[in-house]
């Protein structure tokens, strides 16, 4: 495919939120809008959550207190707000109680809708049911569920009695989940007992029962039960809670400060990490970027698969329903039946805002024919996040999967962000796999290891001053926080991804900081070795590592896996990849060796674990393996250094 930007057209224009926010704080455009955030964030942020109909219970003294420095803001010393009364707002509104909130079809295709006005009666029931099992404000809460209905009113439950979230994936085994739980202090565990995944029911039981075992402090299991599964004696189903009485009990207020959620991330070495998001901060900063990245509002339908226990699950969750737009939710497989499956969910519920990794668009264009079934001419804007995308697999989901002439919007900042650092708007040209803006709020730069701006070459993404979003500390373990963030460039937050700003001030994403390859005293992210190597028709995904070498420091070693009807040769294919890459990068960069795998070693959320990969393929030790859907990927990676 040509590399040719996206360009935005009138209708980009007319129905842009970003710039009905911009007019809304007497700004003449976007360009104006950014640099006011940057300039005067504390204006910036006070008409951005007016306009966003924030709900305060008392209005802010001010917009933040640094008085202990940058590394710790106070947001919005003053004020009062419990997050959830913003979702709350759209079934008060008579104009809007009745609009369907929450689409959750299961992978039977069972579907079932609940509209603002119920969805606000059943988080207030099954927050009376919490506090009647003894959950107080402050307690923390384990959620260990697939993503449905149940999930949803779980997290606006325990919001809203001012306790705090825990989030789980529910593929997690044993050793994962205590690992999170324990250093939390969680007593309360809401759990489901199993669900279908591929047409298989997938036993959660046998883990919560190791989980109880290792952790005794778990006083009480509240189960979300599939049909016919009994639970242990003395504990408590979801739907028990569910069928408490409408109390009409407000949300508890709280402090912009307080936590609603901890939600642990494998770091990379040693034990998971646990940022901590507040009332004041992720909520704000999601339902900002909604409306001016995602340009979602009230009677859109938005969906994006993903898991509750990463950050995009909350992410997806409050998104729809800070903005008053429906929320479609699945938590089957993408490709169940087959590769259909994600066009008919678009065409059945009119999907006009769709979100993918780009792991699960690589499987959608290499299964092209079966993922275009459906029609999809409902899609106004389409998502990408998680990872790095190449270029190609990105114009592929903006100019084949989509509709419209919908621009694809990417993405990108971190559990420890709440929302983006980097992304796109649709009033601007977009370039093939690229970011053209920082997000608004975001004094942010790419700059060379000693933190002086660059531009057209790699550095590391680097925020200058506190900003909206930004996790509170890590759960009671501040000196970490400031370890993994603050301590390379005293003064700034050191991000530990790589990009390129070019020349034009548009964004390439190049990876981690730690994934990192410096071959022949040159430093090279490895997605510009990726991208290369993708536009190749036989490949359907790359990674490329650096593995220590005496002559160059470090030689470069790619990884492919051929798209799944390729029946050539597959020492001729690796010749070819290591061709292209020498003559598109230079001869200093030709790989040491290509390799062809069966599989990549991914999270559960479709990461490319490059950093494992290196591990394995060196013999070293590899660290946290809890968020590794696919294990067995590792020995095969490793029997290959021997070839």
């Amino acid at each position: 495919m040509d590399m040719i930007p996206w360009l935005p057209q009138r209708q980009h224009f007319e129905r842009a939120q970003v710039l009905k926010l911009a007019a809304a704080l007497d700004l003449e455009d976007y360009d104006s809008l950014l640099a006011s955030s940057v300039a005067d964030p504390a204006a910036y942020w006070r008409g951005a959550a007016a306009w966003l109909g924030l709900r305060w219970s008392r209005e802010p003294d001010a917009y933040a207190d640094l008085s202990k420095g940058k590394e710790f803001p106070r947001w919005w010393p003053g004020g009062q707000l419990n997050w959830v009364n913003t979702v709350l707002a759209v079934a008060e509104d008579p104009n809007s109680a009745s609009r369907i909130a929450v689409i959750d079809e299961a992978e039977d295709g069972t579907i079932r809708r609940l509209t603002y006005a119920e969805l606000a009666v059943l988080v207030r029931r099954f927050a009376h049911g919490l506090r009647a099992a003894g959950v107080a404000r402050g307690d923390r809460v384990g959620l260990l569920c697939d993503n449905g209905i149940e999930a949803t009113v779980s997290v606006l439950a325990i919001a809203s009695i001012g306790a705090i979230m825990v989030p789980l994936f529910s593929g997690f085994g044993c050793e994962a989940v205590v690992s999170r739980l324990e250093p939390a202090g969680v007593r309360v565990l809401i759990a489901t007992t199993g669900f279908m995944r591929r047409g298989k029911y997938v036993d959660m039981q046998r883990v919560v029962a190791e989980v109880r075992a290792a952790l005794p402090g778990i006083e009480t299991v509240i189960w979300k039960t599939a049909p016919g599964v009994t639970i242990p004696g003395g504990d408590l189903t979801w739907d028990q809670l569910a069928a408490s009485e409408d109390d009409g009990r407000a949300a508890e207020v709280m402090d912009p400060m307080d936590p609603f959620m901890v939600i642990y991330t494998s770091g990379t070495t040693g034990k998971p990490k646990g940022p901590v998001h507040t009332h004041g901060g992720f909520p704000l900063r999601i339902a900002h970027d909604a409306a001016v990245h995602f340009n979602l509002g009230a009677g859109d339908v938005f969906c994006w698969p993903a898991d509750m226990g990463w950050i995009a699950g909350t992410l997806v969750m409050s998104t729809a329903l800070l903005r008053g737009a429906t929320l479609v939710l699945y938590s089957g497989a993408p490709d169940f039946p087959d590769w259909s499956r994600l066009s008919c969910l678009i065409k059945s519920h009119k999907i006009t805002h769709f979100g993918s990794a780009p792991t699960l668009i690589r499987g959608l264009a290499a299964n092209e024919a079966l993922a275009l079934t459906h029609d999809r001419s409902s899609l106004q804007l389409l998502i990408t996040a998680g990872e790095v995308i190449d270029a190609e697999h990105f114009q592929w989901f903006q100019n084949v999967f989509a509709a419209n002439g919908s621009p694809v919007i990417n993405y990108t900042g971190g559990t420890e962000v709440s929302g983006a650092l980097l992304a796109s708007v649709q009033v601007r040209p977009i370039r093939p796999g690229g970011f053209n803006t920082v997000s608004p709020g975001i004094a942010l730069e790419i700059t060379d290891p000693t933190g002086q701006p660059v531009e057209g070459e790699v550095g590391e993404i680097v925020i200058r001053e506190p900003f909206i979003g930004m996790t509170a500390s890590f759960w009671q373990d501040d000196a970490r926080y400031l370890d993994s963030y603050w301590s390379s460039l005293p003064g700034s937050w050191l991000h530990g991804d790589l990009a390129i700003r070019t020349a034009d001030g548009a964004y390439m994403m190049m990876g981690r900081s730690d994934d990192t390859l410096k071959v022949a005293g040159k430093r090279l992210g490895p997605a510009e070795v990726e991208e290369v190597v993708l536009e190749m028709p036989e490949i359907s995904e790359a990674a490329a590592v650096g593995i220590a070498d005496a002559d160059k420091g470090q030689k470069l070693v790619v990884f492919v896996l051929p798209m799944p009807d390729f029946a050539g040769d597959a020492s001729a294919l690796c010749k070819t990849v290591g061709d292209l890459v020498a003559n598109r990068l230079g001869k200093p960069f030709r790989p040491g060796i290509v390799h062809m795998v069966s599989q990549l070693p991914k999270t559960r959320s479709g990461k490319i674990m490059r950093r494992l990969i290196r591990q394995a393929y060196s013999g070293e030790k590899t660290g946290d393996l809890s968020s590794l859907d696919n294990p067995e990927a590792l020995p095969l990676i490793a029997a290959l250094r021997s070839q």
